[in-house]
């Protein structure tokens, strides 16, 4: 979770009241966050925020919080957003790249040092949370007394823009930030396969930023900086809007003044746009959910005190959210609320009126009758990552690829889907442990994504001198015989199997599994060098009324 760092005495002065440490160490948590560390001697504080709370990630978001809070304050905090003459223009261009932007304007900011700190930390945690790190939202902040409006977001040549990032002192066009620049190496994924890259520039040709990777010095803001233009680029055009009423409020806070600008992109937008969102939350629903009997104009309490505006309306609660609420998608986010406005601690404790008792289900029946037996045939069990590839799910089992789910954004080329059965991932301890005694019997229990459904399945490898379809057949047979399970078996035309050496497992007529004698080009494939067999079966196939016998 982020963690938020700031001075006592800026919170309490953003407060607007003296609150002492202790009560603030006390309360804090009761917004949902923890305290990370607390300094007495410099006054410095560190709270850990839940990640849905992105608007708490400033000390300015967390003293608006605490003024409703602590009841210096009632209801929701209100924001003018006055029009200016300020325009930016989205080229088509960036729709193949990096589609959106919203932007907006501050004026009459006293930017701090303390403000500007809290900005620098704010746009990281934004960035690494709802950011993606920067893949789906990016913030920029700029001088704006350096610039000319209207400005232009658009696509162009790597090669044919340069200019001065932050950090460095010469020209650099936006290949060579990428291959030189810290920004542009830790960020330059995020651009890969694409010919043309994103830039923001201003009626004269300035450079403000390459979105998402750097700003140009330009525009860098300073203590003497007055005026602010904030623009957010990324994917999302809904994440982008909320990152930038955030830094936008933040800035209010510090007593600066929110200008809008006009976007005109397919449609035009004026941004950015802080009227409250309108929710309603039935009063019989939350006392349902909350094990409580409160009445309209208690939830409405509640609410102002969580910094909503609310109130009752027959059989509902009518309320108005801040913009910056980003965590608010149902109203049961509202009533949770409501019971932090409540107080945990009033709620008291109930002991349960109806007397249950637990009881596996069949198919954690079945994964531990599995897991039992095949440690009785001699097996070691493993665990491995769900987490594989298709070259590893496919191409070194010689068979034909099928649907699988595919990771956004893959850690290594070995981690890039989710597996669709076990064999592979008991192969690769096998090469792992290619320098061990044999004979080596492994097993696993897991789970798979077939078709895109999850699935329990329960896999085996042998690897000895002397591995044989006999063998794996007798061990097949034996494990559906102490099952209790019916079965069929019929030949097999998997390529991952030697031909004639493989066979399928049939129950009520429909394969659930197979086993046989790896194929020498699949035991290759996995740099081993032994006779290997594998048998794999559907445990959730076996558990639809197969294992009622099973204790």
């Amino acid at each position: 979770m982020p963690v938020v760092t700031f001075g006592y005495d800026d919170l309490v002065g953003l407060i607007g009241q003296e609150v002492p440490m202790e009560t603030l160490l006390e309360r804090i948590p009761q917004l949902g966050a923890d305290i990370h560390s607390c300094d007495p001697g410099t006054g410095e504080l560190s709270i850990e925020f839940f990640p849905d709370r992105a608007d708490l990630y400033s000390v300015e978001g967390a003293a608006r919080a605490l003024r409703t809070f602590l009841g210096f304050e009632k209801g929701l905090t209100r924001y003018e957003v006055e029009s200016s003459d300020v325009v930016l223009n989205i080229d088509p261009s960036v729709e193949a790249v990096r589609p959106y932007m919203v932007a907006g304007v501050i004026e009459d900011i006293v930017m701090t040092d303390a403000l500007i700190r809290s900005l620098m930390e704010l746009q990281e945690k934004l960035h690494l949370t709802m950011g993606r790190k920067r893949a789906k939202v990016s913030i920029g902040l700029h001088d704006m007394d350096r610039i000319a409006p209207p400005f232009t977001y658009k696509a162009v040549d790597p090669r044919s823009v340069s200019f001065v990032p932050l950090a460095k002192d010469e020209e650099m066009d936006l290949q060579e930030i990428l291959e030189k620049h810290e920004k542009g190496k830790d960020y330059a994924y995020i651009l890969d396969g694409h010919d043309k890259y994103p830039l923001l520039v201003d009626s004269n040709g300035n450079v403000l930023s390459f979105p998402p990777i750097i700003n140009g010095t330009l525009t860098t803001v300073t203590e003497r900086t007055t005026r602010v233009f904030i623009d957010v680029t990324g994917t999302d055009l809904d994440a982008i809007t909320g990152a930038l009423n955030i830094v936008a409020t933040a800035m209010a806070e510090r007593g600066g003044k929110v200008r809008s600008v006009t976007v005109n992109a397919s449609s035009k937008m004026t941004t950015p746009d802080l009227a409250p969102r309108k929710w309603s939350v039935s009063i019989d629903e939350a006392n349902s959910l909350l094990g409580s009997s409160l009445d309209g104009a208690q939830m409405a309490a509640a609410l102002e005190k969580m910094g909503f505006e609310a109130a009752p309306g027959g059989k509902n609660i009518e309320v108005l959210a801040s913009a910056t609420r980003l965590d608010l998608i149902h109203p049961v986010d509202v009533i949770e609320d409501i019971a932090k406005g409540v107080g945990y601690e009033k709620f008291g404790n109930t002991l349960p009126t109806e007397v249950t008792f637990g009881a596996l289900g069949k198919g954690q029946k079945a994964s531990d009758a599995a897991r039992q037996l095949m440690v009785g045939y001699g097996f070691l069990e493993v665990t491995t990552l769900m987490l594989s590839s298709p070259e590893v799910q496919f191409g070194n089992m010689r068979l034909d690829p099928v649907e699988v789910v595919e990771i956004l954004n893959p850690i290594s080329e070995d981690h890039t889907c989710l597996r669709v059965s076990l064999v592979p991932s008991i192969m690769a301890v096998l090469r792992r442990n290619k320098h061990r005694d044999l004979p080596q019997r492994l097993f696993e229990v897991g789970d798979v994504m077939v078709g895109c459904k999850r699935r329990k399945h329960l896999a085996s490898a042998a690897i000895t001198s002397r591995a044989s379809f006999t063998e794996v057949k007798s061990l097949v047979e034996g494990l559906m015989r102490d099952l209790s399970v019916k079965y069929d078996i019929t030949p097999s035309s998997l390529g991952c199997y030697i031909e004639g050496r493989g066979a399928d497992v049939e129950v009520d007529g429909r394969r659930i599994g197979s086993f046989g004698e790896l194929h020498p080009a699949v035991i290759t494939a996995f740099e081993l060098g032994y006779p290997i067999t594998v048998f794999e079966l559907d445990l959730n196939s076996l558990t639809e009324g197969k294992l009622d016998r099973i204790a």
